[in-house]
């Protein structure tokens, strides 16, 4: 009896356990291992020597499982103490507002000093604007750019500016208000364009006058103006007044520091430049609405949470996508700023730094402002007027009051 008894013990010892034990895998295949009471009201393992790495791989899983909430809990903690929320469909925010007040104090006082920088230096205009001399040249042989600039110089012709005309033969000249007339323009001009065993041939000449560069330099201004007036109007009619006031400073914050480094560094600003902040404006723009857009539907998607937590939100979700697009269109400018020569080397530059100015603005110009203007969920839920409000009536049966 005792033998059995023994044996009966051996089996039950190496049994299956409970399947309410924690699982583990071993050979590519689920099982199951728990602990037997030995009568005294204490867990014990069992201690077979082919038990030990299953023993061994039990606890890592347990102390792994333990680890997983620690860190969980930390994270919670951690997201609380910023002041933000945690996640929303577990992806973890980025407390983007956490530094709207350092980036206000940045932002206005790089706005003055692109403000002071215009007013003290003014732009450094080119002959778009303040007038002068434009010149075909085309010549038999390729020539550089360079060789022609020189060649003006030694001829008397300062500040020139040499573009390629569709190809290396064919160039177009400008330069600086001249006071020789046409005539003897087009003869200074063919003895200073000359080159070593390369003759080149004026097509044609014109003289443009500074009160036509004025107008231009004019109607270049009231250009911008307009377009930003009307992606303000966009804005408020699309989304929200409160955002289309954020959108309108965050596009004037753009402009202002581009002109205002041309200005500080009196780098030349022709229509190329002048294109370039056009282009810029609705680059901006388009970073922006997409940010507003975000902004809207979490409004009325997420319950419970603060405005700024929306907008940290709302800044996390669109911050790949902002990355994306500001990451394809810089490769574009640099090519053009190394590879695209003179004709588009300032119009990169303008772009470029815009770039860099449009992305922060669209963060933190035209997301904070509104939050400090009151936005709130109620501006973009639908509200019911009273005079479509549905009256409640209540019809009480007459038997009911009847003993």
């Amino acid at each position: 009896m005792s033998t059995n008894n023994q044996n009966d013990n051996q089996n039950t010892n190496s049994g299956t356990p409970k399947s309410s034990t924690p699982a583990y895998i071993e050979g590519g295949r689920r099982r199951r291992r728990g602990p037997r009471r030995d009568g005294r009201g204490n867990n014990t393992t069992l201690k077979s020597p082919s038990d030990n790495i299953d023993q061994a791989d039990l606890e890592n899983t347990q102390l792994a499982t333990a680890a997983d909430l620690d860190s969980e809990v930390y994270e919670d903690e951690a997201a609380l103490a910023e002041g933000g929320i945690k996640a929303v469909g577990s992806k973890r925010i980025i407390p983007f507002m956490k530094l709207e007040k350092p980036m206000a104090i940045f932002s206005i006082l790089i706005v003055l000093i692109s403000i002071g920088a215009l007013f003290i230096n003014g732009l450094n205009l080119g002959l778009d604007f303040t007038g002068g001399v434009s010149a075909d040249v085309k010549y038999e042989n390729p020539v550089e750019q360079t060789e022609v600039i020189q060649s003006l110089e030694k001829a008397g012709f300062d500040d020139a500016v040499v573009q390629y005309l569709g190809g290396t033969t064919e160039l177009l000249v400008r330069l600086p208000p001249q006071s020789d007339n046409v005539e003897g323009l087009n003869e200074s001009l063919g003895t200073a364009l000359e080159l070593p065993n390369n003759s080149a041939q004026i097509s044609n000449v014109n003289i443009i006058g500074s009160q036509v560069g004025g107008e231009v330099y004019l109607s270049s201004m009231i250009a911008i103006l307009t377009a930003l007036g009307m992606m303000m109007l966009y804005v408020a009619v699309r989304f929200q007044f409160k955002l289309a006031v954020g959108a309108l400073l965050a596009l004037v914050h753009d402009a202002v520091v581009t002109l205002g480094i041309f200005a500080l560094f009196q780098f030349p600003f022709d229509l190329t430049v002048l294109a370039a902040i056009l282009a810029l404006i609705g680059y901006s723009l388009n970073d922006t609405i997409v940010v507003f857009d975000r902004i809207r539907e979490n409004f009325r998607r997420v319950r419970g949470a603060e405005p700024r937590q929306i907008v940290d939100l709302s800044l996390t979700e669109t911050l790949r996508r902002t990355i994306m697009t500001i990451s394809t269109v810089l490769v574009v400018v640099l090519a053009m700023l190394f590879l695209g020569g003179d004709g588009l080397f300032w119009f990169s530059v303008a772009f470029f730094i815009g770039l860099i100015a449009g992305t922060y603005s669209s963060t933190y110009i035209s997301s904070s402002i509104p939050l400090a203007m009151g936005l709130s969920r109620d501006d973009f839920v639908v509200k019911i007027k009273p005079e479509f409000q549905e009256e409640v009536v209540t019809f009480n049966d007459p038997k009911s009051f009847e003993d």
